[in-house]
Parts: structure tokens; sequence; C-alpha cells
């Protein structure tokens, strides 16, 4: 019996030696496919007007990658990003639209929605047609095992949309405060030339490079040495919130004191009346 026994252990001893793992490997996919509801290369232009910004403008349908592993076709959530740029840049510019959809199959697109993304995101000018390219990217979590689809390309041009903040009517803008070299200007200082924006269009003010305080507060105001705040028309621009971040966030005519990032140092700043929205950057 003790003989028995002790074959058969090592029977057992020898079978764990020589067990094989089992490993899951991946072992394939396919290229998910994008189409829309509008032939491929069709213009849009026509049907992107203001009045029909709550219309639907184009439907966009990709398919499964289908994802093949040693135990079959993946359960995993498959995660799209869908990407939108302009012809030839080969969806490399910094401005493109990118946009992540975990297990999504499709995406419609209001004339308004696209409209805005391409205005203000991508910068299609509005003065001229425009040839956009689109494309879906799938992969499994962490990014992990990317397929790219084929490329479709639409015409398109945007139409001016009501900013989000009225620029302000003299069309200049300068910036006052503690934050500021020459603090909080009053209507008896001489006017600073190195604290007045630079009008790029009639909604996108900015100063290339301005030294700021670290901590310290300011205002944005359209005439130099007034920064009243009078109904119905406040002379200045300022935070929504009592604590804005002092990086980019939102901006209202009217608002509370802005606060420069904490570390002192020179900043390029961008006040994007279009958008409602100011962005400070170190430089």
């Amino acid at each position: 019996m003790k003989l028995l026994t002790l074959v058969v252990a090592t029977s057992m001893m020898l079978a764990s030696c020589y067990k094989t793992e089992n490993k899951l490997y991946a072992e394939g996919s396919t290229a998910p496919v994008i189409s829309a509801d509008r032939a491929a290369g069709a213009s849009l232009v026509a049907d992107m007007r203001f009045a029909n910004r709550d219309n639907n403008l184009i439907r966009l349908n990709w398919t499964n990658p289908n994802y093949q592993f040693t135990t079959g076709i993946s359960s995993q959530t498959v995660n799209y990003l869908l990407e939108i740029d302009t012809l030839g840049v080969n969806f490399s510019s910094p401005s493109r639209i990118a946009i992540t959809y975990s297990g999504d199959l499709m995406k419609q697109f209001t004339v308004g929605e696209l409209n805005s993304l391409l205005l203000n995101r991508l910068s299609v000018d509005s003065l001229r047609n425009t040839t956009i390219e689109v494309r879906v990217t799938a992969s499994l979590a962490n990014n992990a095992l990317p397929v790219v689809s084929n490329t479709i390309r639409f015409v398109v041009r945007t139409f001016a949309i009501p900013p989000a903040v009225e620029p302000p009517a003299p069309q200049t803008l300068w910036i006052t405060g503690a934050a500021t070299p020459a603090g909080w200007m009053g209507g008896g200082d001489a006017p600073v030339a190195a604290q007045q924006f630079i009008r790029r269009s009639r909604t996108l003010y900015e100063i290339p490079s301005i030294a700021l305080n670290g901590g310290a507060e300011y205002l944005l105001v359209p005439r130099y040495g007034n920064w009243s705040a009078v109904a119905p028309d406040p002379e200045k621009y300022g935070a929504v919130t009592n604590a804005p971040n002092p990086d980019s966030d939102n901006f209202r005519q009217g608002g509370n004191n802005l606060r420069a990032p904490a570390a002192s140092g020179n900043y390029k700043i961008v006040v994007d009346f279009q958008r409602g929205i100011y962005t400070v950057t170190r430089l």
C-alpha cells in the first residue's frame, strides 16, 4: 500500500512539472470601416446655415473590428477615437477634432454641433469652402491593439455664430490690476502700451508677453483706466465664479476679479470672446 501511494505521488509530481500553461494571445482584428448617410466627398455647404442649426446634418457609422484572441472573439468594450481634420495634413494638426466613444458605433451631428466644432476647434474659415477628412481608430483598454479605419471626405463651410461674450464696442482691450506691472490703472494714469491687447480678429485678443505677479488679481477692461461695474454695460470683463482657474476659464462681462497663476513670470494671454474663454500660458 505504501509503495502504491509513493508511485501515485511521484506521478502527480511529474505531471505538474510538465504541465502546459494556457496563455491568452491576440490573433488579429479587422480594421473598422467608417461610412456616412451622405455620399463620400459630398458638399454639406448648402445645409450649413444658422437657420438650420438644430437640424440633423450627417450620421457617421463604423464597424466593430472584432478582435480575435486564442479563446475566440473578444468580449471587451472597444473604444473608438473619431478624428476630423482638414485635407492634406494626415490628422496631424494640433487643433484637429478628436472625440472618444466607448462601444458606440455611430455619431449623429446636427448642423450647429458640427459647425461649432469646425469653427471653434478646427478654425475652419467661414469665408470659403473647406474639405475635411474623417476617420476612426479602434482600440482596447489603455489604447491596446489600435486599428485605423478608411478615410472619408466632405466639403464644408462654417457660419458665424453669436459670440459667447459680446466683444468690446471700442475694439480695444487692456489688462489692469495688482497682477500687472502698472497695478490698478486709474483714469488719470498714463496708458501702458505693454498692457494693451492686440486685436487679432473681432472676437480674439492677445498679449504675446506680459510680466504677471504670481497669485495677484486683475481685470480686463475695454477702456483704459475704467474698470467700474455700472449696469447695464459694465466696463470690465472678469471671472464667472469666485474661484476661477488661473490658467484658463470662462469669463463674462462685469465678472469677478481674475487671478494670475501662482508663479510670477512672463505669460501670454489670449481672450477668446467667441468661446468666452481666456487662456494664460507661461513663456
